[in-house]
């Protein structure tokens, strides 16, 4: 399984080259923009054994550069680099009686690097993109949050599926990777540029070891994020 997920964010890496390979043969373009970014993150862990979880809140935000580099028929084909500071985690949902909550919140710097790929106005009005490429991240720090009370008392002796290795379980693994991507629109004014777009991560890294030994054979962040951004010709 762990193979797979390589390959597939491997051939994340080959299709973000491939990108900007072929812009070579349309229209030249020299253009650089630089912006900063932000929004809010929906996140959760895909666990295996399975965690019955809802998405938790985030904040996210950072910089971003962008290099567009010919015009193909229609198409604007550019890289976009970026560093943002961004929240993961998961919460929980406990339906075993005992009244308990738990969410985690975990902070990484992530950097994507992203194919970006538009269509519309070149100078003035309004242009759909898709951004796409692999994403590397590293783990900053973490905060649990339990909920219980006197009268109900935390309680895991009725988990479902027994699953208790997680709560007071640090992350081991800082290193993070995954595939990034997502579509948005965006407003090209006198005054800069204004983007509003939807994207998702998909974690092929595990925060927790995956051996045999330990108890988890995966443990995958995934967030779904929606974000603004204003950005500046150079």
């Amino acid at each position: 399984m762990q193979a797979l997920l390589r390959k597939a964010f491997y051939f994340s890496f080959l299709i973000f080259n491939c990108s900007l390979l072929s812009a070579q043969v349309g229209s030249v373009r020299n253009d650089v923009v630089v912006g900063f970014t932000g929004g809010g993150d929906m996140s959760f862990i895909d666990f295996s054994p399975r965690v019955k979880q809802t998405l938790q809140p985030g904040i996210t935000g950072g910089l971003v550069v962008r290099y567009t580099s010919e015009k193909y028929f229609s198409m604007l084909c550019a890289a976009q680099l970026e560093v943002n500071f961004t929240q993961r985690g998961w919460n929980e949902l406990i339906d075993d009686g005992s009244d308990n909550t738990y969410s985690r919140t975990t902070s990484y710097v992530e950097v994507p690097f992203l194919a970006h790929l538009s269509f519309g106005s070149e100078r003035r009005g309004a242009q759909f993109f898709l951004n796409a490429g692999p994403a590397v991240g590293w783990y900053l720090s973490e905060t649990e949050h339990y909920g219980y009370t006197a009268e109900r008392p935390w309680d895991v002796t009725s988990r479902a599926n027994n699953v208790t290795a997680q709560y007071g379980h640090a992350v081991e693994k800082p290193f993070e990777y995954g595939i990034t991507g997502g579509l948005g629109v965006e407003l090209l004014t006198a005054i800069g540029h204004f983007t509003l777009e939807g994207r998702y991560f998909f974690g092929l890294s595990d925060i927790y070891g995956n051996s045999k030994a330990d108890p988890f054979g995966r443990s995958a962040n995934n967030t779904i994020s929606a974000r603004l951004a204003y950005l500046f010709d150079l």
